[in-house]
């Protein structure tokens, strides 16, 4: 008997002993397949890492456009000091021979955004031949990118009056020197700083200056042409003198909206279209737009 459980207690430890043998195995194998199969996991992320490495000089890209931009801001706001100073001693003088257009102060910022923009980047001109004469009042309208547009326009060097927000006369050098331009202060939302900047406006086109509108009212986030405001377009009407559409092309990649801390490289265009005219707000506010959505869409 006591043989017989002898070798009951042989037999089941055998069997346990192989059980746990079995047992072992089988753990090792699955350790060694979840080792094998981590192994591959890290390798298709390190490769995955190495492939997306590619995308890293983009931050040296975005890191070079922030450098650009400040030293764009510190170009400008270097010969902005210096230059104000001419405007300051000049003013008295253009206030006795030429207080309505201005010419001499319009000369200063055109050499002001000469002197900023050409270190950076390209400007390209077509249709110069279009601009009516310096002494012709007209309404200048265009379409709104970017905050690099005024520097743009200014190197054309035409003396139109430009209409700004009442807040950026604030600021130190560059707003004095928008108020001694003679640049148009409007409040946005406010229905009558509306109405004053466009009786301002008519003022100004009677006494023989030209004025600057972006009828869209806001600079575009996508690039794409908004809805034109017929404001610009009631001025040309009751002063009888030409529209002149410009189509700006490039600002909104070099300084997108929004981003104006960054100056990518590449290259404005300026297409100055001819003049048109007409007796209907409404008819010169469509045509314009269509003029210069034409524009855009060669460019693009």
């Amino acid at each position: 008997m006591c043989t017989s459980r002898r070798h009951a207690r042989s037999t089941w430890s055998s069997f346990d002993l192989k059980k746990n043998f079995t047992r072992i195995y089988s753990d090792l194998n699955f350790y060694r397949r979840a080792k094998l199969s981590r192994h591959v996991v890290r390798s298709e992320l390190a490769g995955a890492g190495s492939a997306g490495a590619s995308s890293y000089p983009l931050s040296e890209i975005q890191l070079g456009s922030r450098i650009r931009g400040m030293c764009f801001y510190a170009v400008t706001a270097f010969t902005a000091i210096f230059l104000f100073v001419l405007m300051l001693v000049e003013h008295p003088f253009v206030l006795l021979f030429d207080r309505y257009r201005r010419k001499a102060h319009y000369l200063v910022a055109k050499i002001w955004a000469s002197l900023t923009v050409a270190p950076f980047i390209k400007i390209e001109f077509e249709g110069l031949k279009n601009l009516p004469p310096p002494n012709t009042p007209a309404v200048y309208v265009s379409n709104h990118q970017s905050f690099l547009d005024i520097y743009t326009l200014l190197t054309l060097g035409r003396s139109f009056k430009f209409i700004s927000k009442t807040t950026i006369f604030l600021f130190p050098i560059i707003g004095w020197a928008m108020f001694l331009m003679g640049v148009i202060p409007l409040k946005r939302m406010d229905s009558r700083s509306q109405l004053d900047c466009l009786k301002q406006c008519i003022a100004l086109v009677k006494k023989g200056a030209s004025v600057f509108f972006f009828p869209e009212g806001t600079r575009s986030k996508d690039g794409k042409l908004g809805a034109f405001k017929k404001g610009a377009f009631s001025v040309a009407v009751k002063t009888g003198v030409p529209v002149v559409p410009i189509t700006l092309i490039g600002t909104g990649k070099i300084m997108p909206a929004g981003m104006e801390g960054q100056l990518n490289p590449g290259t404005v265009k300026v297409i100055i279209h001819q003049p048109i005219e007409g007796d209907s707000p409404d008819a010169l506010c469509s045509q314009a737009r269509d003029i210069i959505a034409d524009g855009l869409f060669r460019q693009g």
